[in-house]
């Protein structure tokens, strides 16, 4: 499904709150098939990036599209997984409903989720490793558990193109392994996933495209051609520290790997 073209388009894009631009005649194409990170210093504008791109944020100039048109036409080619600190883990539902909920751009508002959902619900558990906890109360998890469970909301939608803003924040070990694997299983299935990022060190590892952000688009391709000691420099405004000589995946960042909570 739609072979040889882009799947995300981002013209001259800019966000402000409060007259304050956020994002700033940004411009970004993403080809389809590929698995990008989002990486900028607190503040650059990634989460609110992924937020424009999908509608949830005003936007001041420019537009964004998917596969070619609005994502108000191509929801349901769409899977979003937002921080885990947006969501309101203390409402009453179990894990399973949680992932059914997926199911309901395909179902439409009046049909009702069936045994089918229900399958296809219990497999993505099984994907993430939470089947077992199907029953469980969402509240009752702890925030690895937790955010398994939206990576399998977002796979039962079958999606073309997913979001996923900061997955690994919070995370064991075990779970960070988990979500790669899943990760890359998309990839390799043809779809395109966009990952909003803060370990500079596993850029490398874990992703094949990167996009450099600070509230401009510094530089955005595959991480072997622009993830370079000068374009993060330039991102970062010359603070990054590097272990070795020539060696963008071997940096150490601690101030500037925080997460973003706010704008970023």
């Amino acid at each position: 499904m739609h072979t040889n073209t882009l799947a995300i388009e981002v013209t001259d894009l800019t966000v402000a709150y409060r007259d304050n631009p956020v994002l700033w005649d940004v411009d970004l194409a993403v080809p389809a098939g590929i698995l990008m990170a989002i990486v900028g210093p607190n503040g650059a504008g990634k989460t609110t990036l992924i937020k424009a791109i999908l509608g949830l944020v005003p936007i001041a100039a420019g537009q964004t599209l998917i596969y070619g048109k609005p994502y108000a036409v191509q929801r349901r080619l769409v899977g979003y997984v937002p921080q885990r600190g947006s969501v309101d883990w203390d409402f009453p539902t179990s894990v399973l409903d949680v992932v059914m909920m997926g199911r309901y751009g395909a179902l439409g508002w009046i049909r009702r989720p069936g045994r089918r959902e229900r399958d296809l619900a219990y497999e993505a558990l099984e994907k993430v490793k939470m089947h077992n906890f199907a029953d469980r109360q969402i509240s009752q998890l702890s925030g690895g558990q937790q955010q398994r469970v939206f990576l399998a909301r977002a796979l039962v939608q079958d999606a073309q193109v997913y979001f996923m803003d900061e997955p690994f924040q919070g995370v064991d070990a075990t779970t960070e392994r988990t979500i790669v694997t899943l990760l890359q299983e998309l990839r390799s299935a043809g779809k395109t996933v966009v990952v909003v990022h803060h370990d500079l060190q596993t850029v490398p590892q874990y992703f094949d495209w990167v996009t450099l952000l600070n509230v401009r688009r510094i530089a955005s391709g595959m991480v072997s051609e622009v993830f370079t000691e000068e374009n993060l420099r330039l991102t970062y405004g010359g603070r990054v520290t590097l272990i070795g000589h020539n060696s963008a995946s071997s940096m150490l960042s601690e101030p500037l790997s925080a997460a973003d909570h706010n704008k970023g």
